[in-house]
């Protein structure tokens, strides 16, 4: 129970969130206004990663059973928000011509935003679970935000649908893992399941594996791990641009630091069996999605299936254990992969809107003569992705192969190897295009001056891209102190 002042100090930023909602809900309550909502949640979001930023060195403490407010989870909702806040801007161009109310766009995102801060800062299953719901709810929303546009560019109603019944299905397994835990242990905190109380009245190890694996495969579905994966493309492809941004970086990030945690804490893998599901859970997903990626011909379906080979490399440094270079290599990964994919996703974002959205790899042939700042921006984002030298996604990669190299993974490193070079193909496919010569007769929506702030978003991704890629150790310093408070 919060006593004092003191203890509701950590809860800042989540209080600072919550009334950046409330001012926005109620700003549009009393006059409707496109431009004032949107700056009321991006200025709200700058607000509370700052506050954050400014507490990190300063809090680790635990509030109320529920939840920790320590370095790693403020760390996160940096992240979280910083990525949100660049969701927000790509977002105000994109649906600057929507035929329909747009102003509740934002309370949506910003509500997200909440679930994620009480995501990152879960240690206890109740927590984590309100944190995802209040997540789920408001993408299922944002999903289908045009759907009474007379233009809408996809299928929103039919990705949300799929979204919903699936997330639906994957929540149902997780309450039902909880739900065994806490017949076997009287406790839904991560620190019980596997405590001395626990043992001492366990109904067997069997028990308890199956409940680890009911979460975990809850999970799964979240992170869109195969062989849970196949809700994945239909969603990206049929969400706009920007709810399709927002659930690929920071709804899965919020995820895996939740799954982090619960594996952290909780020494799931003490069971070899866990082990076992997690190592082919980790091989199907990269493979499946690298190899399934190189059929596609629309790139939110491509970078459906490359998040989905992605979240099987992080799963690699999780198999590796909870040493410290584990922990930091998950943790540089995870903020690699935003970047990454925040900046293909908004490259895509600032040439389309809500009517027409560029989403064929044959929409960008010639890209590079038409717009050839636009074009290298993609093409960076791109080569990081693969893993290519210079870049942050190398790094990542690098971190997440010595985690393995360190725990004798040698099968694991094997399918990330030859992962990485299914995936470097269907990203040069997307550069191979964008060097072709120009095709007449494709016009891609005409940049005002509502688009020059998501012009800038993409020049700071780049800057980040490069800047980890080339001199990452103050980024790596920073990393290896938040992480080993795990």
């Amino acid at each position: 129970m919060i006593t004092s002042f003191d203890d509701l100090l950590p809860l800042l930023p989540l209080l600072i969130a919550t009334a950046t909602a409330v001012i926005a809900m109620v700003t549009v309550g009393i006059r409707r206004n496109y431009l004032l909502t949107a700056a009321i949640v991006i200025i709200g979001l700058i607000l509370t990663s700052f506050v954050a930023a400014v507490m990190m060195p300063y809090t680790n403490q635990q509030i109320t059973p529920l939840l920790i407010v320590d370095q790693y989870s403020l760390f996160f909702v940096v992240v979280c928000c910083i990525a949100a806040t660049f969701v927000a801007i790509l977002s105000f161009p994109y649906f600057f011509s929507l035929d329909d109310e747009r102003e509740e766009y934002y309370l949506m995102l910003t509500v997200a935003v909440i679930g994620a801060i009480v995501m990152v800062s879960s240690n206890h299953f109740i927590s984590a679970l309100l944190g995802l719901e209040t997540l789920s709810m408001s993408l299922y929303g944002m999903v289908a935000y045009p759907l009474h546009s007379k233009e809408s560019a996809k299928y929103p109603l039919e990705a949300s649908v799929k979204y919903l019944v699936l997330s639906g299905v994957a929540t149902g397994f997780i309450v039902f893992g909880m739900s065994l835990i806490y017949a076997q242990t009287g406790s839904l905190a991560f620190s019980d399941l596997t405590s001395d109380a626990a043992q001492m009245n366990s109904l067997g190890e069997n028990y308890t594996v199956v409940a680890l694996l009911m979460i975990v495969a809850g999970m799964a579905f979240k992170l869109s791990l195969a062989p849970f994966h196949v809700w994945t493309p239909d969603v990206y492809e049929g969400s706009p641009l920007p709810a399709t941004t927002f659930l690929a970086t920071v709804g899965k990030a919020a995820m895996f630091v939740v799954l982090l945690r619960f594996v952290t804490i909780s020494n799931a893998l003490e069971f070899e069996s866990v082990v076992t599901v997690f190592s082919l859970i980790a091989v199907a997903s990269i493979l499946a999605g690298n190899l399934l990626a190189l059929l596609q011909d629309n790139i939110k379906r491509i970078l459906a299936y490359s998040s989905i080979a992605h979240m099987g490399y992080l799963l690699i440094a999780i198999i590796a254990g909870q040493g410290t270079i584990s922990n930091e290599a998950i943790t540089y990964y995870l903020l690699a992969y935003v970047i990454m994919t925040l900046g293909a996703f908004a490259i895509t974002s600032v040439v389309s809107s809500s009517e027409k959205e560029f989403d064929s790899i044959m929409d960008y042939t010639g890209l590079f003569w038409r717009n050839p700042w636009l074009s290298a921006s993609f093409i960076a984002m791109l080569l990081s992705l693969a893993g290519i030298p210079l870049t942050v996604g190398f790094i990542g990669k690098f971190y997440i192969f010595m985690s393995g190299v360190e725990s004798g993974l040698w099968g694991l490193l094997i399918a990330l190897v030859i992962g990485s070079g299914i995936g470097l193909y269907y990203y040069l496919r997307i550069v191979y295009r964008m060097l072709l010569p120009v095709e007449e007769g494709l016009k891609y929506r005409i940049a005002g001056i509502e688009s020059i702030t998501a012009y800038g978003v993409i020049s700071i991704l780049v800057f980040l891209l490069l800047l980890f890629g080339i001199y990452p150790a103050p980024l790596m310093s920073l990393i290896e102190s938040v992480s080993s408070v795990i």
